[in-house]
């Protein structure tokens, strides 16, 4: 006994102790620091629930009744923002900044007095402090427009925005309808501050390191180029492996509730992404469009923040749906928001029934517009008798109670053999595509096939054209019969893994060096494609594109 104890409590040499130290301190620090997993209020196995109707409710709302503000003291536009003012203490509420310097600031108070000084001009001009009185808008997205449409709400006039990029015809448009466009962009009740970018698209990375937000509203185009630009400067198989590896670790912790970005993978592989938006970005929420699965599994795991994909329209002041805390499961939008109900109504044109689970996405609730002013017929078209919105998507009810989006009810069209398609469908699958910036897809009833116009990424096409062996300007790229027939075997195949049937792939395409835009008149104001002024712009090369092809 006396020779164990001796040696369990004999002095150990000092290299040996000092690495027992050590090690037990590493131990100690790693238990008490490790990250800690998030867990779900809800049961993400049933993540919304079924009421009366045939609608659903997302699982956190308790009860049958919707949500109509988030704080009792900020029930009006006007009330929001004074709250903010309070809660943040007068805190910067403003942001904007001239290239290569830090971003300036004006205060709630600051935005507050100069909003309540325009409001009481335009009253002075005869303006009257009515919801009838209709003000216009017209500037582009500064610190400006929001002080504008600050001092509309103080006097409890309505703003009408005319943003410069819309066009004389859009313009014209709405000052006939004096129409009106809701606005939320919930910040200003927690006394948030917003940055404004510089106007230049091209400046905005460099003014996403300069403005470090938390909060990144965003849209899958953007996302899919950080994308695409961190998968082409892996050029060697070791990178790519050490990139691969580094996603499937770091999402490994994203399936656990665990988000954070202080990992070895974070220091060595995902720090200079993060960088590029700031360094700070908490929450991240996409929407506007469908986001691709490797995408948003790439995002999650090397962001280490919060990232949501959201769905909605503008009629129902944008979002409607939103993916839940601690669900990283891709390929849906989550489930309805605490503001309205989601129900799916038969499209038996297109086979789809409610019983199926599956149908039209329609939408009531607390965030639903009233009506388009003075276009009743266009808002019978929108809301049905019971007030609900059809949003002409078609969606279906996952196991787990989320929502599906699996097709488009609008624009749609028959083939010559009768069957269905719905171009906006292909298209947002065809985007996935790394080449692709934008694609239209176009057919009609006297056509047994459907061919496209592709924009290709000018930041890809060029290394892509490279390994084909082909050099040149982008232009002479895009007029290329090499590349044209390798960006369509791209689609095609993009296509296949996305589910297209046969009859839904496009035959032949035109390539097109330049994007589509507000500017050139082929965009809306929301970025969506004018359907019907792409089929007369490229009336010419559909045209030849279907001589080129045997239907």
């Amino acid at each position: 006994m006396l020779f164990i104890f001796n040696f369990l409590f004999s002095p150990l040499p000092t290299p040996a102790l000092i690495c027992l130290l050590t090690f037990g301190t590493a131990i100690f620090l790693w238990l008490i620091n490790r990250p800690q997993p998030f867990l779900s209020p809800i049961d993400l196995d049933n993540q919304s629930v079924g009421i009366e109707g045939g609608a659903r409710k997302g699982a956190y709302q308790k009860n049958n009744d919707l949500m109509r503000y988030y704080f009792s003291d900020a029930k009006t536009v006007y009330e929001i923002f004074q709250r903010g003012l309070a809660v943040s203490d007068n805190g910067p509420c403003l942001g904007y900044r001239k290239p290569n310097q830090p971003y300036r600031w004006l205060s709630y108070k600051q935005v507050s007095d100069r909003a309540e000084y325009l409001g009481s001009c335009l009253l002075y001009k005869g303006y009257k402090p009515s919801p009838d009185q209709f003000v216009g808008i017209f500037a582009q997205n500064r610190p400006e427009w929001v002080i504008s449409e600050l001092a509309c709400y103080t006097y409890s006039m309505v703003a009408v925005p005319l943003y410069d990029t819309l066009g004389a015809e859009a313009i014209i448009y709405i000052v006939n309808k004096e129409y009106l466009k809701k606005f939320a962009a919930v910040v200003y009740s927690c006394g948030a501050r917003v940055g404004f970018f510089q106007g230049d698209i091209r400046l905005l990375p460099d003014d996403m390191k300069a403005l470090k937000p938390t909060v990144f509203p965003t849209v899958p185009r953007l996302l899919n180029r950080v994308y695409d630009k961190v998968q082409n400067e892996a050029k060697t198989p070791l990178s790519k492996f050490m990139l691969n590896l580094a996603i499937t670790s770091k999402y490994s912790d994203v399936k656990n509730g665990i988000i954070r970005r202080d990992s070895l993978w974070d220091k060595f592989i995902f720090s200079k992404i993060q960088d590029s938006l700031g360094g700070n970005v908490r929450i991240m929420i996409t929407g506007a469009a469908p986001i691709s699965t490797q995408v948003l599994t790439f995002l999650r795991a090397a962001l280490g923040c919060w990232v949501f994909e959201a769905y909605g329209q503008t009629e129902c002041t944008a979002g409607c749906t939103i993916t839940s805390p601690g669900d990283w499961t891709t390929g849906h939008v989550g489930v309805p928001v605490s503001c309205n109900y989601v129900k799916l109504e038969d499209v038996a044109d297109m086979n789809y029934f409610s019983v199926n689970n599956e149908g039209e996405v329609c939408i009531k609730g607390t965030n639903v517009f009233q009506g388009y002013l003075k276009d009743p017929e266009k808002t019978q078209e929108a809301l049905d008798k019971d007030g609900w919105l059809h949003t002409g998507d078609i969606g279906r009810w996952l196991p787990n109670g989320t929502l599906k989006i699996i097709d488009r009810k609008k624009n749609i069209f028959k083939l010559a053999q009768g069957e269905y398609i719905a171009p906006e469908k292909i298209e947002n699958i065809y985007i996935r595509s790394r080449l692709v910036l934008q694609v239209f897809v176009h057919g009609d009833s006297l056509r047994s096939s459907l061919v496209g116009v592709v924009v290709p990424d000018s930041e890809v096409l060029p290394s892509f054209a490279a390994k084909l062996g082909i050099k040149g300007s982008f232009e002479v790229l895009c007029e290329n019969e090499t590349i044209q027939g390798a960006i369509l075997q791209d689609l095609q195949k993009v296509g296949k893994e996305g589910g297209l049937k046969s009859f839904e792939q496009v035959k032949s395409i035109f390539i097109h060096p330049e994007p589509f835009s507000i500017e050139n008149g082929l965009l809306t104001p929301t970025l969506k494609a004018k359907r019907v002024e792409l089929c007369k712009f490229f009336r010419t090369q559909i045209n030849s594109l279907y001589e080129s092809i045997q239907e």
